[in-house]
Parts: C-alpha cells; sequence; structure tokens
C-alpha cells in the first residue's frame, strides 16, 4: 500500500527570516520537480518563533515534516524533501 501522506514544507517569513535569507524561498514551490509536487505540501508562517531558541543556529528557518533546518536556502530545502521522499 503506497503512502499517500505529504511531506509538510513550513516556511517561515517572519521579520528575521525574510532579511536573513526567506524571501528567497518565496518561489520554493516553482523548483519542485513535477515528480514530487504532488507529493508535497508547502506553507508559508508569519513566523515559526525559532529565531528566539539559541538551539537553531541561524535563520532562515523552514520546517520538513517538523525537522527544523536553519540557515535554509532552496537548495537545502529541496534535498532535504528529497530524502524525506526517497527515505
Amino acid at each position: 500500500m503506497e503512502n499517500t501522506s505529504k511531506v509538510l514544507v513550513e516556511l517561515c517569513f517572519g521579520t528575521t527570516c525574510f532579511v536573513m535569507g526567506a524571501s528567497k524561498l518565496q518561489e520554493l514551490e516553482s523548483f519542485i520537480p513535477p515528480q514530487y509536487k504532488n507529493k508535497v505540501e508547502v506553507k508559508a508562517h508569519t513566523c515559526l518563533d525559532l529565531c528566539k531558541n539559541a538551539t537553531y543556529m541561524k535563520a532562515p528557518f523552514v520546517k520538513i515534516d517538523g525537522e527544523i533546518i536553519s540557515e535554509a536556502t532552496v537548495e537545502k530545502v529541496l534535498k532535504a524533501i528529497e530524502s524525506k521522499l526517497n527515505g
């Protein structure tokens, strides 16, 4: 039986994240390969409240199925999505 749940990608667009590079993540969906489009759900948040926690390194932050990616770039996020989908 095939797993039909989608990978949830949550983007933080709070001020700190936006200034530190999240603005480049706005077009993330257009970079997702066609074979993964129906397997990924992208949600934008006004803030994920992660920059207040010193544990998580630097902004911008993205959560992929609850796993936090700091200093997120389109490349880093796409690699993490592919990793999630391919095990």
